[in-house]
């Protein structure tokens, strides 16, 4: 049985949020690999996001969109943080911050004082797949058992269409 990051299962257990666990090969855990191995379309898989600002003392958000999507980090996050300038911020920060890895970073057991910030196509669907905190699970949720999440706003454009 696959085991969630502990921060993670711990939200879960606090939340009370219905979820499915899933167990995924760590070496599968980035987005298309982990779509390809184990039959997920593309716009089910949820990718978060973490946004710092530029300027000290540095703020920060995680955002949810789709791998169909990409964030505009520079209009739409920018001005939902309200800072001059944001960028992604790097993979040994996010995971510093989050103490998750990546191809598993997830909405839960985020820092308190994040805001997070899910593009308002993702209620569309009938689930949506995040990931367990670790390259080892994931979660699939029904979009709408994500607004029990503390912190968490549907924003309208977050997100926009990939370019192919």
């Amino acid at each position: 049985m696959a085991e969630l990051h502990p921060v993670v299962q711990n939200a879960l257990e606090t939340s009370g949020l219905s979820h499915e666990v899933m167990e995924c090969d760590p070496d599968l855990a980035d987005t298309a690999a982990f779509c390809a191995a184990y039959g997920i379309p593309l716009e089910n898989s949820g990718n978060t996001i973490v946004v710092a600002s530029k300027r000290d003392p540095k703020t920060y958000s995680a955002c949810l969109v789709t791998a169909t999507q990409r964030l505009d980090v520079n209009k739409k996050v920018r001005k939902l943080m309200g800072v001059p300038k944001v960028s992604f911020a790097g993979p040994e920060e996010t995971t510093a911050l989050t103490g998750m890895e990546l191809g598993g970073v997830t909405l839960l057991g985020l820092p308190p004082e994040w805001p997070i910030f899910v593009d308002d196509t993702i209620r569309s669907l009938d689930y949506v797949i995040l990931g367990g905190g670790n390259r080892s699970s994931k979660l699939r949720m029904a979009p709408d058992a994500l607004e029990a999440i503390p912190g968490l706003e549907f924003v309208t454009g977050l997100a926009l269409e990939a370019a192919d």
